[in-house]
């Protein structure tokens, strides 16, 4: 059995640990790999990745927060190599033109920032976003404190007809991005 992540108890789910053991390794294989052919390992995959659940596997509290020390660590190196290549003020441009598409969608009126789910499907709750839209505005714009860590553990509330989450999700992606991109 391996540790290198606490197992949930026996009854309760967590990570199975055989697809979170093989990530790490083609992760640690990516990272310590010389500059050659773009892996298939990226600061964004890492956020997006997903494991099956298994009861006894591992702590998914533990195994999250060593996948976003990991993010953390790639687009470190991401953004090094691409200083290197196309020069600092390529990477911020790209950055500022980043965010800007994020202010643009955020400019939106409030209750119209993202398209509506069905009648009879729930959403994130549109009031709850618009508020933090808010606060991100106030972080692109105004340089109010936000880490990168309250915009990965953000929760909206459910609600039908709310905001469609793959599009929030995707904003919030992009934010992210961004974050990582000017540390």
């Amino acid at each position: 059995m391996s540790n290198t992540f606490p197992h949930s108890r026996r009854s309760k789910l967590g990570y199975n640990v055989e697809q979170v053991e093989d990530f790490l390794e083609e992760a640690r294989a990516a990272y310590t790999a010389d500059r050659g052919p773009q892996s298939v390992v990226s600061a964004a995959n890492i956020r997006q990745t997903a494991f099956a659940m298994q009861k006894g596997g591992y702590s998914t509290s533990h195994v999250d927060a060593a996948l976003e020390r990991l993010e953390d660590a790639f687009a470190s190196r991401e953004r090094d190599r691409a200083f290197a290549e196309t020069g600092d003020a390529a990477w911020y441009a790209q950055a500022r033109g980043d965010a800007q598409a994020i202010l643009d969608r955020l400019a939106r009126d409030s209750g119209k920032r993202f398209a509506r789910v069905g009648p009879f499907t729930n959403g994130y709750h549109p009031a709850d976003v618009d508020a933090f839209a808010t606060r991100l505005v106030n972080y692109f714009q105004h340089g109010k404190p936000m880490s990168v860590e309250q915009v990965r553990t953000i929760v909206f509330r459910s609600k039908k007809r709310g905001y469609n989450e793959q599009q929030v999700d995707l904003l919030l992606d992009s934010v992210i991005n961004v974050m990582l991109a000017v540390r």
